[in-house]
C-alpha cells in the first residue's frame, strides 16, 4: 500500500476535527469550554506553566471526545443491534472523557479560583 502524501494526512485530520465540531453535541460543547477556558487565560494573564497545564488539559479533554465520538460510530457500524460488548465499549470510551473532563475542572478551578478570589 502507497503511503499517502503528508498534505493529504493533514486535510484528513482537518476534515476530521470540522466533521466532529459540527456533527458532536458534546463536541461543541467542549469546544466551546475550550475557548472560554482560554479567554480567562488571557484575562487573568495566566503564566506560561498554567497555559501548558491547561492546554494539555484541553486536548485530553477534546481528544478523549474525539476518540469516544469515533468508537461510538465504529460500534454503530460493527454491530447495529444493542449488544453488551458494544454497551461496555461506548460505556468506557464516555468514562474516560467524563473522568478527564472532571480531573480538568478541578486543575482549572485550582489555577483560575485565586486570580478570582484576588479580584473580590
Amino acid at each position: 500500500m502507497k503511503p499517502q502524501p503528508l498534505i493529504s494526512a493533514f486535510t484528513h485530520a482537518f476534515n476530521g476535527i470540522s466533521h466532529f465540531i459540527t456533527h458532536d453535541r458534546n463536541g461543541k460543547i467542549h469546544s466551546l469550554a475550550g475557548i472560554l477556558v482560554a479567554l480567562a487565560g488571557f484575562y487573568f494573564n495566566i503564566a506560561p506553566t498554567e497555559w501548558c497545564i491547561l492546554l494539555l488539559c484541553m486536548s485530553i479533554v477534546i481528544g478523549f471526545e474525539m476518540l469516544n465520538h469515533a468508537l461510538e460510530k465504529l460500534c454503530d457500524v460493527v454491530h447495529e443491534a444493542p449488544h453488551p460488548y458494544i454497551k461496555t465499549v461506548k460505556d468506557v470510551a464516555a468514562a474516560a472523557v467524563l473522568l478527564s473532563a472532571i480531573l480538568s475542572a478541578i486543575i482549572g478551578l485550582l489555577i483560575f479560583i485565586p486570580k478570582i478570589s484576588a479580584l473580590l
